[in-house]
Parts: structure tokens; C-alpha cells; sequence
């Protein structure tokens, strides 16, 4: 008979203090675990080798357990085809189921097995006639159009990494997509700031923390253009009324720089790039009067200048000449061009006038300041938008005396201003006290449909993405935010632009009528004057202002004069809320 015992385990915890210690043996003995028998687990013996019992974790409190047979499941569809026809008819040829249609109506059994079919098939027409599907449950409230939220978000901000602040002059996409852009950073009041640093950047609009590359100069870098068809040459106008020309595979600083001499005697403000075969031609403005076509391969000298001289403009005088503060081109349009002035006129001009008369012979008086911006609507080319002073205008070239629409007046002064490159009736302005403003005419054109605050500083430039849903808005304070627009002021809708088109045509027509009807005044009051002093009665030049003043004639043109353009103002009032209001109407709709 073989004895097996059964070895008593036992496990020695101690705390992580306790481990290195000397261990310390001793002879007394000492009772750890005493463990009685118990008499009533004699029930749970069981004489039977081998023992399966199972044991679960909560306890069972069903009354018995049945295994349940498996449930299968099958899917089964049903192809619905045209009626029971059979199979030697093809449902498809509409003769062989005309002429089968009428053998089974000449059949005996077809009426009374219509009859049978009628009236199950009548109790579920009267079940359906019974509620009204077609019913409208709110004609008694009037309808709301739906109106689209307009909002934006900043995505990125690129600060300058001089501590200086230095304020952005100008901002330029790459061609490529715009996924680069080029900042321009100048400092024009000397006697604020002492230090003055040359650099500019090139940001990715992916990395907002280190500029991809900087662009080192002899002088304060005005304005940077991107060439629209390479992304590696870029163009500047510098501080010291130069030109530069530069291509980032070849460094960081320009390839070649214009004579001083030869440029301009203020600070070049504007550069844009025009059309040409070569690709290397662009042109250039400053507050001296001057604007100068160049040319990259041989940027010594301009290879044209024009003077803008209002007074006598085939003297080319540039003693008389009048600043130049932006510059617009349109390469839809070819030869053409247009400037803005300190005096707040622009020009629309030709550069293949043969007389500087010719190239400088459309002039608008546009704002009561200098003008700061002229641009083109991309899609409507013929008008044009103007921002100076306290309020923007819209112009139509067929219109030169007045604008046809513009924007009431700011608090605070616009800084700069650029149309929407996707959505054709929505243009952005900046304003001194950091606000940004967006316009949408479609809308409504009392006031701006977005206005953003962006920053605390004045904000100087803004220039949108070709793709429309962002737009890059650059401060005094060095920084430049890259926002994000909504669907609302990006996309065009399915009508906008007929409404668009309408609403520019009327206003034309507007100014067509009262310009016509000036006019037609301003004559009737020449031939009045020319009669007054045909009879003799004008005497002395002294005098002839009291016969004119006390002339009942003239007395009587200018009572016209004044009721006809009350009149005029009144009636193109009204029709200004009636189309305002359809205008609104259709676009909701």
C-alpha cells in the first residue's frame, strides 16, 4: 500500500523595504495554519472516478434547461415584372401585347373574373382616398427664405521672425496652385523706427512656424510679384524706386537689380507682371508720376516710360506730373491698363496709343483722396472696383461721370480692397482699425454681409486664393492671417450670375439717363447765355454776372435743373427698393 502525502505550501510576503536585509534564523517553532476537519463535507463525496462537475460564476436560476434547435435563416426576394404575361409574349413589343390584351377581353370568363378582382381592389383605392397625401399642413404661415450662414476661420498666421515690427506692403500667390506665398515687409516711417531690415519671405502655407525661404536686398523690398507662369522668378520694387528681378533656384538674393538712375526718384510701389511671348515683361509705378515697362533680360534701363502729366500730356513734363499709387492689368484685355492717382482720379489707359494723349485718354474721378485700389472684376471685365478715402466704388466704363453703385461711408479708413477670384459679386475690404469687411451685392448693398476683426492693428493688404475659399490678409503689425471662408462666399449658384448681370445693366442704365439729362441742362443753359448776350445785354464782365444771376431765363434752367435731378433721384430711388427686393427674392429662391 503506497502512502502519498501531500507537501502543505506556503508563501513568505514581505514589503519592498524589507528586500537586502540579513536573514535571521532561529530554532523556535511556530504554528502558521491550522486546519480542522469538517464534518459536513462528507455530503459532497462522491465514490466515482473520474468526477466532471461544471461551475459557473452567478447562479442559475432558471427552473430546468432544454437545448434549443439552431433558428435558420434565408433570404428570398421577389422580381415584380408588367402583369402575368406569358412566356411566349415579349412584354417589350407593344403589338404582340395590344393584339394579346384584346383575345383576352373577347374571353368569356374576363368579366366575371373582373368582377371578383373589383372589390378588394376598390376598398384599398377608398382606404388611399381617405387621407390626402397631396395635402399641406402649413398654408395659413407665410414662407421664410432660407438663409445661408456666412462665417469665417483663421487657418494659419505667419509671423514676421524679426522682433521689429515691420510692416507687410504687399502679398502674391504662386502660380502652382498657391501653395506658396510671398510677403513683402517695408517699413516707410522713418521717424518712428530706427532699424530698418531688408528681408522679406517666402512662406508655405503648410508650415506657418519658419519661413521656406528669405529674400535678402540691398535696400527695403516694396512689392514682390510671382511670374504667373513660373513659380521661380519673381519681380520687386524697392524703396529706393528700383526694380529687381529674382529666381529662388539660384539663392536668395536677386539675380539683377535696375540702375538708379534709370528708375524712379520715389519708392516703386507696384510691379505686375504683362503678356508677352518671352514671359519676362512688367511694368512699374511710383509716387514720382512715372510708370516704366521693363524687361528682365536687360533690366539696366526701362524699355518704355510714360509721365503723367493731366495738364499737358505730350510735354511728358515730370514737374507736373501726378503720383501714381496702384496699378491694374488685365491679361484678357491685352495692351490696357489702368493707374490710380494721389488726386483721386484713375486711368484707364493703352500702351500702344501712339501719342501719351492716346494712352492716357480715359479719365474717371473716383475717389476724394489718393486711390488705393483698382481692380477688374475677373468675370465682368468692363467694371471695375476703386477704394480710397472712406467708401469703395463700382465703375462701369461705359459710364464716366459718376459710379453705379458704391458703399456708404466708414468710420474708419480703407486700406485696401480685392474682388472674390471664384465668386464674381463678393469683394473684400480692409479697414484701419483691423476689420475686414466682405461684400456680397447679390445680398444686399447697404452693408457687408461678413466683417471679421482680425487683429487689433491697422491692416494694410488682402489678396485671395485662385481657388476662392481663402484669402490671405496681412497687418501693420507684421503678421499675416490666412483665413477661410464659408461655401456661401466662395461658390456661385445656379442663377447668380444673370442677377448679377441685371443688376449691373440697370444701374448703367441709371447713370446713362441722368448723365443724358445733365447734359441736355448744362446745353440749354449754354444757349440761353449765348442769347442773353446776343441782345447786347451782358455789358462788362463785371456786370455780366449780376444780368446772368437776375436773368429770368437762367433762373428758370436752373429751377429745372434742380427739380429734374430731384425728380431723377426720387424716381431711380424706388426703382432701386422694388429690384433690391426682387433681386432678394430671386436669389432666395
Amino acid at each position: 500500500m503506497d502512502l502519498k502525502l501531500e507537501n502543505t505550501q506556503y508563501a513568505y510576503l514581505k514589503t519592498r523595504s524589507q528586500f537586502g536585509k540579513w536573514y535571521s534564523f532561529s530554532e523556535h517553532n511556530k504554528l502558521e495554519v491550522d486546519i480542522k476537519s469538517d464534518k459536513s463535507l462528507m455530503r459532497d463525496y462522491i465514490r466515482v472516478d473520474p468526477v466532471t462537475r461544471t461551475t459557473q460564476c452567478s447562479k442559475n436560476f432558471s427552473v430546468h434547461e432544454v437545448n434549443t434547435m439552431t433558428a435558420t435563416f434565408k433570404e428570398a426576394g421577389l422580381h415584380h415584372v408588367e402583369g402575368g404575361w406569358p412566356k411566349d409574349i415579349n412584354m417589350y413589343d407593344i403589338e404582340q401585347t395590344v393584339r394579346y390584351r384584346r383575345k383576352v377581353e373577347k374571353d368569356e370568363l374576363y368579366i366575371h373574373t373582373m368582377l371578383q378582382l373589383l372589390p378588394a381592389m376598390e376598398h384599398c383605392i377608398l382606404q388611399n382616398n381617405a387621407c390626402n397625401i397631396y395635402e399641406q399642413y402649413f398654408n395659413d404661415t407665410e414662407a421664410v427664405p432660407l438663409v445661408q450662414r456666412t462665417f469665417s476661420r483663421t487657418v494659419n498666421v505667419y509671423r514676421d521672425v524679426i522682433p521689429v515690427k515691420r510692416p507687410i506692403t504687399h502679398l502674391s500667390w504662386s502660380p502652382d496652385q498657391g501653395t506658396r506665398m510671398v510677403v513683402s515687409y517695408c517699413n516707410r516711417d522713418f521717424k518712428k523706427s530706427t532699424i530698418h531690415s531688408n528681408f522679406s519671405y517666402v512662406w508655405d502655407i503648410e508650415n506657418p512656424n519658419n519661413p521656406l525661404m528669405t529674400l535678402k536686398s540691398s535696400c527695403q523690398i516694396v512689392a514682390t510679384e510671382y511670374n504667373p507662369k513660373d513659380s521661380n522668378t519673381l519681380i520687386s520694387g524697392l524703396i529706393s524706386g528700383q526694380v529687381a528681378s529674382w529666381d529662388l533656384r539660384r539663392g536668395y538674393e536677386p539675380i539683377d537689380v535696375s540702375l538708379v538712375e534709370n528708375s524712379h526718384r520715389d519708392a516703386c510701389n507696384k510691379v505686375l507682371w504683362i503678356n508677352s511671348k518671352t514671359g519676362t515683361e512688367f511694368f512699374s509705378s511710383s509716387r514720382d508720376g512715372q510708370i516704366k515697362w521693363w524687361d528682365t533680360r536687360k533690366l539696366q534701363a526701362p524699355t518704355d516710360t510714360l509721365i503723367i502729366d493731366l495738364v499737358k500730356p505730350e510735354e511728358q513734363d515730370i514737374e507736373r506730373a501726378t503720383g501714381v499709387t496702384t496699378l491694374q492689368f488685365e491679361s484678357s484685355l491685352g495692351t490696357r491698363f489702368m493707374c490710380g492717382l494721389e488726386n483721386g482720379i484713375v486711368i484707364s489707359g493703352n500702351r500702344k496709343g501712339k501719342t501719351p494723349s492716346e494712352k492716357i485718354a480715359t479719365r474717371f474721378r473716383a475717389q476724394y483722396g489718393p486711390v488705393i485700389s483698382v481692380l477688374r472684376n475677373p468675370t465682368f471685365v468692363k467694371n471695375f472696383l476703386t477704394v480710397g478715402d472712406w467708401a469703395a466704388r463700382i465703375w462701369s466704363e461705359d459710364c464716366r461721370e459718376s459710379c453705379i453703385t458704391w458703399t456708404p461711408g466708414h468710420r474708419e479708413l480703407l486700406t485696401s480692397g480685392a474682388w472674390s477670384t471664384t465668386r464674381f459679386s463678393v469683394f473684400f475690404l480692409t479697414k484701419a482699425d483691423g476689420t475686414l469687411d466682405v461684400w456680397d451685392l447679390l445680398v444686399q448693398q447697404d452693408s457687408p454681409v461678413l466683417s471679421v476683426k482680425v487683429c487689433d492693428d491697422s491692416l494694410t493688404c488682402v489678396n485671395p486664393h485662385e481657388q476662392g475659399q481663402l484669402a490671405a490678409v496681412a497687418g501693420k503689425n507684421g503678421t499675416t492671417y490666412l483665413l477661410e471662408f464659408s461655401e456661401t462666399l466662395t461658390v456661385n449658384q445656379k442663377n447668380d450670375k444673370l442677377l448679377f448681370t441685371a443688376l449691373i445693366d440697370r444701374e448703367t442704365r441709371r447713370e446713362k439717363v441722368i448723365e443724358a439729362k445733365n447734359r441736355e441742362i448744362r446745353l440749354k443753359m449754354k444757349s440761353n447765355r449765348v442769347e442773353v448776350d446776343a441782345d447786347g445785354t451782358r455789358g462788362s464782365r463785371k456786370n455780366s454776372k449780376t444780368v446772368d444771376a437776375n436773368n429770368p431765363a437762367i433762373i428758370q434752367c436752373e429751377q429745372e435743373y434742380e427739380s429734374a435731378i430731384e425728380a431723377e433721384s426720387a424716381r431711380f430711388a424706388m426703382m432701386d427698393d422694388n429690384d433690391n427686393n426682387n433681386f432678394a427674392n430671386e436669389a432666395t429662391a
